[in-house]
């Protein structure tokens, strides 16, 4: 089995929002939903779903704006 940086994704209440994504990003996000849903017992999310974890685990991960968060308080 192919280990993800996103694990299966929460049903949560969805939010709307309306982006232009490039052709290949799209295509990218695709194929990371069937391999999601090719876990056992996993079905294929919405590829627009992976969008917000994704962007959560990138900024959970990023250093160099935890390091900057901390530094500045203000900054939530």
């Amino acid at each position: 089995m192919t280990k993800l940086k996103l694990g299966p994704i929460e049903d949560d209440k969805p939010v709307k929002v309306t982006l232009e994504l490039p052709a290949t990003l799209h295509r990218d996000l695709v194929a990371y939903a069937e391999i999601l849903g090719s876990s056992p017992g996993q079905s294929a999310p919405d590829p627009m779903r992976l969008i917000v974890p994704m962007l959560e685990r990138f900024i959970v991960t990023d250093r160099g704006f935890a390091k900057v968060r901390r530094q500045n308080k203000a900054i939530r």
